[in-house]
C-alpha cells in the first residue's frame, strides 16, 4: 500500500487534533456541569447571577441568561433589595401585556416617585443599575447618594414614539408596550435638591456629570438607553428597556 502523501498526513493530523480539542472542550464542561470541577462563583459561566458582586466579564452572559428564564429571573430579583410584589400576567390587546412582571416600590437605596410596573428582566436591570453604576456615579460626582428616582413610567400599550409623527401608524410596538422599558427623567439627592435630565443634561457641571455617568452606566446593564443626544422625543429623560435590539445613545 502506497504512503500518504504528505498534503493528506497533514489533513489527518489536523483532524485528529481537532477531535481531541472538542473532546477536551466537552469533557471539561461536563465537569463543570456536574460539579466535579469547582471553580469560583464569579467565573462560573453556569453560577446564578449575584446581584451584590462585583462585575466583570461574565456579568452580562449571567444577566441575560437570568433575564431569559422566569423562575431563574425571580430568584435573582429575590436577593437585589428592591422593594416589589409579583403582579398577574396581563394582556390588554395585539403585542401589549406583560408576563413574570412586578410592581417596583422602590429601589435598594432610593424612592420612586411611584410604584411602576416592570418586567422581572426590567427590574433586573434596574438593580444592577442602581448598585454598580447610579449610586457609585452619584457618590463620585455629587459626594452623595439620591434618595429619590423620579420616573415617567413603564408600562403602556403604546406603539414606539419616534418624534416623527408614526407613533400611531409604525406598527412597531415599544417595549413600554410589554413592561419592558422605564423612562428616568430626574432624581432628587440627599439634600433634598433636584436633578432632572431637561434642565441639568446640558449644564457642565456636576450635575450633568452624574447624568452623563448615569446613562453611560445604564448601557452596561440594559440592552437599550437612549437620551437627550438621541433625538427630542427624549429631551426629558431616560429610556431604559430590555429585550430589544442593542443601542446606547
Amino acid at each position: 500500500m502506497p504512503a500518504p502523501s504528505s498534503s493528506r498526513a497533514r489533513r489527518i493530523v489536523v483532524r485528529l487534533a481537532w477531535i481531541a480539542v472538542l473532546a477536551a472542550l466537552l469533557s471539561l464542561g461536563w465537569a463543570l456541569h456536574s460539579g466535579s470541577i469547582r471553580i469560583p462563583e464569579p467565573f462560573n459561566p453556569w453560577a446564578p447571577l449575584d446581584v451584590a458582586a462585583e462585575p466583570n466579564l461574565l456579568t452580562g452572559f449571567k444577566l441575560r441568561h437570568a433575564r431569559r428564564d422566569p423562575a431563574r429571573c425571580l430568584a435573582a430579583l429575590a436577593g437585589t433589595g428592591l422593594a416589589y410584589e409579583t403582579v398577574p400576567d396581563r394582556s390588554t390587546g395585539p403585542g401589549c401585556g406583560f408576563q413574570n412582571a412586578v410592581r417596583l416600590r422602590s429601589g435598594r437605596s432610593m424612592s420612586l416617585s411611584s410604584p411602576t410596573v416592570l418586567s422581572c428582566g426590567a427590574a433586573l436591570s434596574f438593580a444592577m443599575w442602581e448598585r454598580h453604576a447610579l449610586q457609585p456615579a452619584a457618590v463620585l460626582r455629587l459626594g452623595m447618594p439620591v434618595v429619590t428616582l423620579e420616573h415617567l413610567g413603564s408600562y403602556a400599550c403604546r406603539d414606539i414614539n419616534t418624534g416623527e409623527g408614526q407613533a400611531r401608524t409604525s406598527g412597531r410596538r415599544s417595549r413600554h408596550a410589554t413592561a419592558d422599558a422605564l423612562d428616568v427623567a430626574g432624581f432628587v439627592r440627599e439634600d433634598r435638591r433636584r436633578i432632572t435630565v431637561r434642565r441639568d443634561w446640558e449644564d457642565g457641571d456636576a450635575e450633568a456629570l452624574f447624568l452623563r455617568d448615569a446613562h453611560a452606566g445604564a448601557c452596561r446593564f440594559f440592552d437599550g438607553v437612549l437620551g437627550p443626544d438621541y433625538n427630542a422625543v427624549h429631551a426629558d429623560h431616560f429610556h431604559l428597556e430590555v429585550g430589544g435590539w442593542g443601542l446606547c445613545r
